[in-house]
């Protein structure tokens, strides 16, 4: 799934900051650190009931996108949400289609005028539609066929890049195979990995996922996908990456064999791809954003602190963990992505908070740049 980002400083009152308080200047001491992030605020896009939001992508802070899935139960009722932030008020955008869209996945926003986003759609094939502010039409792909199924998305002016899996029969036998749908110039291009397995998102010239075994990463050169030399970690999984300017940051976690999860960070220098060291938690890590200056910040889920929105903050090979203010009255607060607000040195995590009856209520968490002091 690839994410990216662009509104005046919010300034609400700042309520919890877990770590990395400035230290009060003294004889000979060292330097106060500069401020980090803090939670401001949790909002909702107020879809209806049991919703949840998937990705969010934002060309400024009043020009933000938000996509996921509604009535999450009912296997009638359950469709796709699309939401957009204008400076003052989320709205819902209408999906134009007839058959319309089941779950979506992933939203990238060009500019106000063209925004696409992914998903299932009813008719048993992947939902790619694009639109603005009036609503979302769906583009049809030739060569697209049941089976098929998309995960994450990255557009621009020229080029839009789709990836996700395909079914690929062999003789008597059948295996999934990760797909990369390149749209340009009006015409649409597919391209299957060599090896088993599925992408889930995309950002610059990555592709990340995993081979059911293994993280694995694909690289395009010379308009060819190709798979990249990884760190060994057997039960590793990607889910999100992001690239900014000659670095990159991939997400996600490792599956042991007694069934814990366990996260995963891997970073690129430029030239290869190795296994950050976290602060030790058993944290769930679904999405990650940069600033375009080596900041990067990563979203997530702590089973350890359930309550509370849960964000990683990466600097100069430094982490720091974010929490939102902990209200056990909410339930489980699960963010599936995040994106930086430019202009700003803010960002907001989107998912979903789900209550001791399984019920879900989709959510925007608020992080803000502290002041220093």
């Amino acid at each position: 799934m690839t994410r990216r980002l662009r509104r005046r400083a919010l300034s609400l009152c700042v309520a919890t900051i877990i770590s990395g308080l400035p230290v009060v200047g003294v004889a000979h001491a060292e330097p106060a650190r500069p401020p980090i992030e803090a939670w401001q605020r949790s909002t909702s896009v107020r879809l209806s009931a049991d919703s949840s939001l998937t990705d969010v992508d934002a060309l400024s802070a009043d020009e933000v996108w938000a996509v996921g899935q509604q009535q999450i139960w009912d296997v009638w009722e359950n469709r796709g949400a699309v939401g957009r932030w204008n400076g003052t008020a989320w709205t819902e955008v209408p999906i134009r289609d007839v058959a319309g869209a089941g779950p979506l996945r992933s939203v990238s926003a060009v500019s106000a005028s063209q925004v696409w986003a992914l998903g299932d759609g009813h008719d048993g094939l992947p939902y790619l539609g694009r639109g603005d502010a009036s609503g979302l039409d769906r583009v049809r792909v030739p060569g697209m066929r049941a089976g098929d199924w998309l995960g994450g998305l990255e557009a621009r002016t020229d080029k839009v890049v789709a990836v996700g899996s395909r079914v690929v029969r062999r003789d008597d036998s059948s295996e999934g195979r990760g797909l990369i749908l390149t749209g340009q110039d009006g015409k649409w291009t597919f391209q299957e990995t060599e090896e088993a397995g599925a992408l889930y998102a995309v950002s610059g010239s990555f592709a990340v996922g995993d081979t059911g075994k293994a993280p694995l990463i694909m690289r395009q050169s010379d308009g060819e996908w190709s798979s990249m030399a990884l760190p060994s970690i057997p039960g590793g999984y990607l889910r999100d990456v992001h690239v900014d300017g000659k670095r990159a940051m991939a997400v996600g976690g490792v599956y042991s064999q007694s069934g814990v999860v366990t996260p995963l960070v891997l970073t690129w220098n430029g030239k290869r791809w190795t296994r950050a060291e976290l602060p030790r938690s058993r944290a769930r890590l679904y999405g990650v954003t940069g600033d375009g200056k080596g900041r990067f910040w990563v979203s997530g889920y702590d089973p350890d602190h359930e309550a509370e929105a849960y964000l990683l903050r990466y600097e100069k090979r430094r982490w720091e963990i974010i929490r939102g203010g902990p209200d056990a009255a909410r339930g489980s607060v699960r963010l599936q992505a995040v994106t930086y607000l430019p202009g700003t040195g803010g960002v907001w995590a989107v998912g979903h908070i789900m209550d001791a009856n399984d019920r879900y209520t989709d959510v925007v968490e608020a992080f803000a740049r502290s002041s220093a002091k």
